[in-house]
């Protein structure tokens, strides 16, 4: 009913108070934001609320599995779970076995074949906590649950298969295009990354829209959306410098010594490198002294140094992110151009290990979030803005993101990941199910309006 209209009803009822008319309009706004939805997509959106505690069931299921990177036994046996409940929505279901140098247990892939948008659906099946952790089970209070891995991300691995099972439902999964991509080592990734990422990289160009289903975010009394996410590597700055007396420092036969010149290195990180937006670097660890070993796996080291000598060995480990491509390139540049200008009698060399690339904010990613929005205010929420990439950390959508466009967050309601704290809102269950099933739907049925093969 248009406003006009309502107004018109309202006077000729002579409604005695003043609210009653303000009333009317708000009843009448959000029946039409009920209305915005297609019968298919209520049909969706019912059903979801009928299946809600089933997802929680699921959910409850993968948590009590102890899954963290390096327990191979459990990640294989949540790809079990999952595989189970894909097979039986009809998708080809694989498991991607690692070779042994990698040492991770490997990931579950699922697709099926259809025409529209080809959509690829990103989750992980690996949690942070290793077998030895106490963390290990699923508690549920009420609307809340804790357990290991809970928000990230086993609440979004069941959102993808409970918006696959709503889409089945209305009839619409057997025309539509999906690859589901469950890795089993995000939070801890398998080397050679071109090994352990090489499944996902080809799904990643097969795609023309990547969706990861890491946690969503609300707060501020708003809905986010994210459109980007940085990258994640790691750095190791070595120094050499002329062990001596300490006396004889600085001259021009000993020189600065090794910890000055790593001194003077970060600190023109500091000055000269940072503050352009979306670029952090961190110095970790450093170890310095007349002896200094470090492992960078273990993130741990050995230093000797006495005060009356001048330290001939420093070496730093840090990290670095960046927004994309380009600005981590010209970091590491200017990084590198600062590190060759060595003091007296002293060399250093920094290497770079990169995990996670950046996911920039493209236009292609900026539509996909205003066509998430939508979907947002047509269930009767706000519009969703964007999120500050510099607040959430790397994911595995980033590998295909120069692939396609991409977004992210579309999981459920957690707080407190990667801590014995991780708990999840289980009523936002059904609402990340909903904007995901409904944001599938119509990416799809756009992409075949259009002619989209």
């Amino acid at each position: 009913m248009p406003i006009s209209a309502a107004m018109k009803l309202a006077k000729g009822k002579n409604m005695r108070y003043p609210h009653a008319l303000t009333i009317l309009l708000i009843l009448i706004s959000l029946s039409g934001k009920a209305a915005a939805l297609s019968d298919d997509e209520q049909a969706i959106s019912d059903w979801i609320d009928q299946h809600q505690e089933q997802a929680i069931a699921l959910l409850e299921e993968t948590v009590n599995i102890g899954s963290g990177t390096m327990n191979h036994e459990g990640v294989r046996a949540v790809g079990d779970v999952m595989a189970r409940e894909l097979s039986a929505l009809n998708l080809d279901v694989r498991w991607i076995d690692m070779p042994e140098a990698v040492n991770r247990a490997g990931h579950l892939f699922a697709k099926k074949a259809g025409a529209g948008a080809k959509l690829l659906l990103i989750g992980h099946l690996d949690t942070v906590f290793e077998a030895d952790d106490e963390f290990q089970a699923f508690n549920r209070t009420a609307n809340t649950a804790e357990g290991p891995g809970i928000s990230d991300m086993k609440s979004g691995n069941a959102v993808i298969v409970y918006a696959l099972k709503a889409l089945d439902h209305i009839g619409a999964l057997e025309d539509m295009a999906v690859t589901v991509a469950y890795t089993g080592d995000e939070e801890k990734p398998g080397r050679p990354l071109a090994v352990s990422r090489r499944d996902l990289l080809e799904a990643g160009q097969w795609a023309d829209i990547a969706l990861g289903f890491e946690g969503a975010i609300t707060t501020e009394g708003d809905d986010w959306a994210t459109i980007a996410r940085r990258s994640s590597s790691s750095w190791l700055l070595e120094v050499k410098g002329r062990q001596a007396h300490s006396s004889a420092i600085f001259s021009d036969d000993v020189g600065a010594g090794a910890i000055n010149e790593a001194v003077r290195i970060l600190n023109a990180f500091y000055t000269q490198v940072r503050g352009e937006y979306g670029l952090t670097f961190n110095a970790g660890n450093i170890q310095g002294g007349t002896a200094a070993t470090y492992e960078a796996a273990s993130n741990k080291g050995t230093t000797f140094g006495k005060t009356n000598v001048v330290p001939s060995n420093t070496v730093v480990h840090g990290g670095i992110r960046a927004l994309s491509v380009e600005q981590l390139k010209n970091a590491k540049q200017h990084m590198q151009a600062i590190v060759a200008k060595h003091l007296p009698h002293t060399e250093a060399t920094l290497s770079f290990d990169d995990s996670y690339p950046p996911m920039a904010p493209t236009e292609g990613n900026k539509t996909l979030a205003l066509a998430l929005s939508k979907v947002n205010e047509d269930l009767g929420r706000g519009a969703m803005k964007t999120w500050d990439p510099l607040r959430r950390g790397a994911a595995d959508i980033a590998f295909v993101a120069p692939y396609t466009d991409a977004l992210a967050g579309l999981g459920a309601l957690g707080k407190g990941g990667h801590t014995p704290n991780e708990s999840l809102q289980l009523d936002s269950m059904a609402l990340a199910i909903k904007r995901a099933a409904i944001l599938m739907l119509r990416l799809s049925k756009d992409s075949r309006d259009k002619g989209g093969q």
